[in-house]
């Protein structure tokens, strides 16, 4: 049965990441990845504050919804193969110092929103 969740959460996640990620794209023009980077960092957030909310207080969510939740909807939702070509893609278009940045900025501010919700869902759950 959680595999069967997962799969559902892990469609749900994708159908989400490409929703959201079109929306943006229409709206912000320019070859910037916009769309993957904020997905990403929102992932990072949300992954993080149930990490901190079963972590910190193992009863909120049963194990079941943890996988659920995480490696469905969130593992779903960002996307880490996509970062990667879209950072291949402007070091070759744009030039080897902006899709370094653009690595770079993925993975650091994906780091930091990972620690902050992992401290929100430690406080909050």
């Amino acid at each position: 049965m959680t595999t069967l969740l997962i799969a559902l959460f892990g469609g749900a996640g994708a159908v989400s990441r490409f929703v959201l990620d079109a929306e943006v794209r229409r709206r912000a023009r320019g070859s910037f990845p916009v769309g993957t980077f904020i997905i990403n960092v929102l992932g990072s957030f949300v992954l993080g504050a149930l990490t901190g909310a079963f972590t910190h207080h193992a009863g909120w969510l049963s194990p079941t919804a943890k996988d659920t939740l995480g490696t469905g909807l969130c593992g779903g939702f960002t996307t880490f193969s996509t970062a990667s070509v879209e950072t291949v893609r402007l070091w070759l278009t744009t030039g080897k110092a902006v899709g370094a940045r653009y690595a770079v900025a993925t993975a650091l501010v994906s780091l930091l929103a990972a620690f902050a919700g992992i401290a929100l869902g430690g406080v909050l759950a």
